[in-house]
């Protein structure tokens, strides 16, 4: 095909071609950044999302950090509680052995002496104290009567308990008593 037109036709279709070309291209890099635009505000929104769950998760394990604290605190404070209370317990219910056998050497005849002593606490309904055992020889029953009265004078010894086995022998005597010591509560 031969082209007829003349020069400035010709120049001046070249030129228009290559006005397409740049509007064209034009059009091209306005597409290109505006996808580009497009997916990088969607990666941004992405990331922001991924970013505020992870701070939620983040905020979630330290309030789970502080409560588990927070809660070995108080198992450590209740103990130590339990551990007060034990102990006031203790003090305020304290006995003091040294008066009671000093109470116990009082009330010993001479010639009487002991080979066991035995000290239980008890608890019943509306009292507690301590329980004693007293396990002996006595030379005669005189000598145990004479106990016995000196226990039953004694105002802390209550129910004072001497089986009659202790009555049968009247000379060299094993003898056994039990008496209570009651405590207010």
């Amino acid at each position: 095909m031969i082209n007829l037109l003349p020069t400035a036709e010709k120049e001046k279709l070249l030129l228009e071609k290559k006005k397409r070309i740049v509007i064209i291209l034009w059009i091209l890099v306005l597409f290109f950044l505006t996808c580009s635009i497009l997916i990088l505000f969607s990666i941004k929104t992405y990331i922001q999302a991924q970013v505020k769950s992870q701070q939620y998760l983040l905020l979630e394990v330290k309030k789970e950090g502080e409560q588990s604290e927070i809660q070995n605190l108080q198992e450590e404070i209740s103990l130590i509680n339990l551990s007060l209370a034990r102990l006031d317990f203790f003090y305020r219910n304290k006995v003091y052995f040294c008066d009671i056998l000093e109470k116990i050497s009082q009330t010993l005849p001479q010639e009487l002496y002991l080979t066991n002593l035995s000290v239980f606490p008890y608890s019943k309904e509306e009292s507690k104290g301590i329980k004693i055992s007293l396990s002996g020889f006595s030379p005669t029953t005189e000598t145990l009567f004479e106990f016995k009265q000196n226990l039953e004078q004694e105002p802390s010894f209550k129910e004072i308990s001497f089986p009659p086995s202790n009555w049968i022998e009247l000379t060299d005597i094993d003898f056994f008593v039990t008496f209570e010591i009651p405590q207010n509560i």
